[in-house]
């Protein structure tokens, strides 16, 4: 598994292989239209929702992606941020950073939505701006090195637990799982990535973040995750 560029959410997985990698970065080289990426308001909200638990994201703020990028559609009571990532939140040089199926519902707390909603916004601006991959990275990395995008604070999690996700076609929706955002930290001194420990772990150190991904049992609606790849 490969971190997904994390503000961003997804600081999830790019889980393809190297082969099925190459196969999907032909076929996705540079940004599709817009309307490949946009959804139905209604249907937006309600995957953004499923990312975490009823009881959580019911009082959530959900924002949604329009043509001129994310805006809050519902506003919320409880410190929650849900919406669904797009594919130009993966990690740089993932084959699926400009794939238009990719959706990745995701709900942040109040302290992981400070660092990880502005970073997922600012890729958005330069997407929409016809900003290539490498155009993003670049503006990424000046508003890290000037003080404009936070660092993550200890304590800031994220809830991944939608049936519905899709990161790419070799890996479909994966595991339900947990997120936690923390300033640059030893992964060992978690027992992260040590055999038969749950917890994984990515470094990011152009984001001053390290992203520990904790994998559970259930998806939001309480039924049973089974083990082992999904799609």
């Amino acid at each position: 598994m490969t971190a997904l560029g994390c503000g961003l959410v997804f600081a999830l997985c790019g889980l393809s292989s190297v082969t099925s990698a190459q196969t999907v970065k032909s076929a996705h080289p540079e940004m599709a239209p817009l309307a490949k990426y946009l959804m139905p308001r209604d249907v937006e909200i309600s995957l953004a929702r499923s990312a975490a638990p009823k009881s959580i994201a019911m009082n959530a703020e959900v924002l949604i992606l329009t043509a001129i990028g994310y805006q809050t559609a519902v506003k919320g009571t409880n410190g929650f941020v849900c919406l669904v990532a797009r594919s130009w939140s993966a990690g740089f040089d993932d084959p699926d950073f400009w794939n238009p199926k990719l959706r990745v519902p995701i709900c942040y707390n109040a302290l992981a939505a400070e660092s990880q909603v502005p970073e997922t916004i600012k890729r958005t601006q330069v997407a929409l701006a016809s900003g290539s991959e490498a155009q993003i990275h670049a503006a990424l990395n000046g508003a890290f090195d000037r003080g404009e995008l936070p660092i993550a604070k200890a304590g800031s999690v994220a809830y991944m637990m939608s049936k519905q996700t899709y990161f790419n076609r070799s890996e479909g929706h994966w595991l339900p799982h947990l997120m936690l955002f923390m300033p640059e930290s030893d992964p060992k001194s978690w027992g992260a990535g040590l055999p038969n420990s749950p917890v994984i772990a990515h470094d990011l150190p152009e984001e001053h973040l390290t992203v520990f991904l904790i994998p559970i049992s259930r998806w939001s609606d309480g039924s049973l995750a089974a083990r082992g790849r999904t799609s």
